[in-house]
């Protein structure tokens, strides 16, 4: 049965199979067979979407059906598919640690940071973080006021997720996973180095645009 399938490999076979022609008493132009061929992937992706959604709902006691279903699609791909978990997981999550690195709480940060966590110095230099006691420790390295700054202005509508990775903000600084399907997910990974490019990144953006020369006269 479909359902059985996993998602992108029922798009695949979509993608792969045949569009009706002469032996099937149809007759299309190659830009008409084109059309068709894209209007069957669309219909998959939805179909595959749904799909993950159903898996995830079904491992959840509360769902919120409309908001997941509106929010769904992300930089990357449906959230279902890729990280096991609904938009409003995320959303939840998402507002949790805003609302944490606004308050100046340390508690409130600590509880929304999963474990083991990968801290990745400005250098570059990999530093796994095994218990509660390590993170304590070097809480104010890695949450330093700039870091802070970046998590209180997150939003669902920035997010990228890679399937089966897990979701990221600002080129990778910051990773959000779930431990376990329609879950809520939790701060896996902090960047600091890719925080340093992306911030490069928007200063080369900005310099760009405001280095447009003027229209002669």
């Amino acid at each position: 049965m479909i359902r059985n399938l996993s998602p992108l490999l029922v798009i695949a076979s979509i993608s792969c199979s045949p569009v009706p022609d002469e032996r099937d008493g149809v007759s299309l132009s190659p830009a008409a067979a084109a059309s068709h061929r894209e209007a069957r992937l669309d219909e998959a992706l939805e179909t595959a979407k749904e799909d993950c959604l159903l898996m995830v709902w079904s491992e959840q006691a509360e769902r919120a059906v409309e908001f997941d279903r509106a929010h769904d699609q992300v930089k990357g791909g449906a959230i279902s598919c890729a990280t096991g978990t609904t938009a409003s997981q995320f959303d939840a999550a998402i507002l949790a640690i805003r609302e944490a690195a606004k308050s100046g709480n340390k508690a409130r940060m600590l509880e929304q940071i999963g474990l083991p966590l990968l801290y990745i110095d400005a250098e570059g230099e990999r530093r796994p973080i095994e218990s509660r006691e390590m993170v304590e420790q070097v809480f104010d390295e890695v949450f330093d006021p700039r870091m802070l700054e970046t998590l209180g202005r997150l939003d669902l509508a920035d997010m990228t997720v890679v399937p089966e990775q897990g979701a990221f903000f600002e080129l990778g600084s910051l990773w959000l996973v779930v431990d376990r399907k329609g879950g809520r997910p939790a701060i896996v990974t902090v960047n600091r180095q890719a925080l340093d490019d992306a911030a490069r990144a928007a200063r080369d953006l900005a310099g760009r645009n405001q280095a447009t020369p003027l229209p002669a006269r």
